[in-house]
């Protein structure tokens, strides 16, 4: 038993006559560990991404839902009565009438 682990230790699985389907494992290992590694990587960059993204969204929600109160805000009558006012502009007394034109064909 110490002649095969004194063997690995040294290194002699790779240097025998049939080292080869050794080497072919261990080639076959090292590209498999390889993939994981990158495969791993591609992982993490789509989680940052997404992480990204959804802060993203968030704060673009949030700067919707600021922007249609102020407009919500800007449209009330009110607000609008007060800013024709300050230009000198008020409220008719007088209701519109309506115009109603007749083709002269008839």
């Amino acid at each position: 038993m110490m002649k095969g682990v004194y063997g690995i230790l040294k290194g002699k699985f790779l240097v025998s006559d049939d080292s080869f389907k050794n080497w072919r494992i261990i080639i076959f290992i090292s590209v498999l560990a390889i993939i994981m590694i990158a495969s791993s990587h591609s992982a993490d960059q789509k989680v940052y991404e997404i992480a990204r993204l959804t802060n993203e969204v968030k704060e673009l929600r949030s700067a919707f839902v600021d922007k249609r109160g102020k407009l919500m805000q800007l449209k009330k009558e009110s607000f609008v009565e007060a800013e024709m006012k300050k230009k000198g502009i008020g409220i008719s007394l007088n209701p519109p009438t309506k115009i109603i034109v007749k083709s002269q064909q008839e």
